[in-house]
């Protein structure tokens, strides 16, 4: 029966040159689905596609895609899985908005979450230190209490004769994280990695990227684990985190939101079942190659890739804005 017949071979060097891709990449086709190379620690896990020998339903409750061998489905594609149908693409986006929410999280493993640490005070570290005395800290602390508002490190550099840098240098010790340069910052390609509303909102700040591997992303004041971590399984890469002084920080955001952001659209539903089944229609709708849904707090971050040359050649990252759409989705209920 050659109907069933299926092949997976990669297309020849001559072909992938013409394409933009280097032979010494490693990227491969299969099935139309685009692999992109990465050097990430767990590229294979976290790239939106991955390279399969057969093209089978990433339903596991499916029992109809081998039933039926004339379909001919290739896309769309959700983190690495096919659907056989809309309903099974369903299953498949509504088992990763569960994974996403902390639904699929084994019973007893509250018991193995990792306990809060306090940290300690910035006036305190930086004391300790040797970076400013007692006096400058009761000093800060007072002008603080007075105001009843107003972060210490703020009053110190206001009330106590302390730079701005110092500041940072003791934020970094509280957060154990170094202190970036600025140097080597791209806004227009830093741009491509995350939508305009995660620095308006939140703070984030991609500064570059490092032997193609590694994305360095700033912050102002503390550091955002999660954040980073959301970004790292969206882009491919590992995510180092460090904090930028006032100045610097500043400088940069401005500069990068003057850039221009892949088309972001925003959407907001009441329930899982509600917004598992607007994924669906998205993806139907758009038949892109790759796509990935990662969760940034309230934030629901939907990624799609349209065409073949919409990735870039680092991790998953876009070499342009064309051909890629961000789709954030909140619920109403949030646990």
């Amino acid at each position: 029966m050659p109907f069933l017949e299926k092949r997976n071979e990669p297309i020849e060097n001559d072909t992938r040159a013409s394409r933009g891709i280097g032979t010494e990449s490693a990227a491969h086709w299969t099935h139309d689905v685009y692999v992109p190379g990465s050097a990430s620690r767990d590229a294979a896990r976290r790239s939106p596609q991955r390279n399969t020998t057969k093209q089978s339903c990433g339903n596991p409750e499916c029992t109809k895609s081998w039933t039926m061998p004339w379909k001919n489905r290739r896309r769309p594609i959700f983190e690495g899985r096919w659907g056989c149908s809309t309903r099974c693409l369903e299953a498949v986006i509504h088992r990763a908005l569960r994974r996403e929410r902390g639904d699929l999280r084994p019973v007893g493993s509250e018991d193995q979450d990792v306990p809060h640490q306090h940290r300690i005070p910035l006036g305190l570290v930086m004391l300790s230190q040797g970076w400013i005395s007692q006096t400058q800290l009761r000093t800060a602390l007072e002008a603080q209490r007075l105001a009843g508002t107003g972060r210490i490190g703020e009053w110190l550099v206001q009330e106590s004769g302390v730079t701005s840098a110092q500041i940072t240098r003791g934020l970094a010790t509280q957060w154990s994280c170094p202190v970036l340069p600025i140097d080597g910052f791209a806004p227009s390609a830093m741009a491509l990695t995350m939508p305009r509303l995660f620095i308006e909102r939140l703070g984030l700040l991609p500064l570059r990227i490092a032997s193609s591997r590694i994305l360095y992303l700033a912050f102002n004041d503390r550091l955002d684990a999660s954040a980073a971590l959301a970004v790292e399984q969206m882009s491919g890469l590992r995510v180092e985190s460090g904090l930028l002084d006032d100045s610097h920080y500043e400088q940069a955001r401005q500069r990068l939101l003057g850039s221009e952001f892949i088309q972001t659209n925003e959407e907001s539903f009441q329930d899982a079942e509600g917004l598992s089944s607007r994924i669906a229609t998205i993806l139907e709708a758009s038949q892109p190659l790759g796509s990935r849904l990662v969760r940034l707090h309230k934030h629901y971050w939907l990624r799609t890739w349209l065409e073949t040359g919409a990735y870039g050649d680092v991790g998953t990252l876009p070499s342009t804005g064309e051909d890629v759409t961000d789709t954030l989705f909140t619920l109403g209920r949030q646990d």
